[in-house]
């Protein structure tokens, strides 16, 4: 791996060269209407969001993911902990691993959902191993569904480095529910 990318000191400078290596057009931030996700399964909202073909979530933009990718009830985040990221107390502030953990344990429930089916987290626990710094480098977030019924779905997530050691983990549980009709007159 490029050396400019283990050390995490220059967040841009990392962005570039992901951009370089991926040949990826540049990522849009924005809020997908909920007629489209409604109009989509879970799983290919998900690989749409991952393909650039729908915009990224706003929150995103705080830890810059990459490399991102989406199975039925699996997905994994890549990112890169820098010196922005840091709280008071100088290490790696636990919201960023918060937006992690609770965005990979979400899309795992959303790529097992059905068109017309959506979900909100009713419950989010977390807890951290190993801190992270600017010179952690590459860490890789990945959700998955422990169980999906008619109501509830259950996931789970890790953050682990680029040893594999484990650095958090999380639970959470979704209420899963149908978006409403839209009414053609609009």
């Amino acid at each position: 791996m490029d050396n400019r990318i283990k050390s995490g000191h220059d967040d841009v400078m990392c962005r570039e060269i992901m951009a370089e290596k991926s040949g990826e057009q540049t990522i849009q931030y924005g809020v997908v209407p909920i007629d489209v996700i409604a109009s989509m399964s879970g799983l290919d909202y998900v690989r749409a969001i991952f393909a650039r073909r729908l915009p990224e979530p706003p929150i995103m933009q705080t830890v810059e993911p990459f490399d991102c990718t989406a199975e039925p009830g699996v997905v994994v985040i890549h990112s890169v902990p820098g010196l922005r990221h840091y709280n008071p107390i100088g290490s790696v502030h636990g919201g960023y691993a918060a937006i992690l953990l609770d965005s990979a344990m979400g899309l795992a429930v959303q790529s097992t959902l059905p068109v017309g089916t959506g979900y909100a987290t009713l419950e989010f626990k977390i807890s951290f191993v190993r801190g992270m710094s600017e010179t952690s480098g590459v860490v890789r977030a990945e959700g998955r569904v422990l169980n999906a019924g008619r109501r509830v779905a259950t996931a789970e997530a890790r953050i682990t480095d680029a040893k594999g050691r484990l650095l958090v983990h999380a639970t959470t549980t979704c209420l899963l529910f149908e978006f409403p009709k839209g009414n053609a007159k609009g």
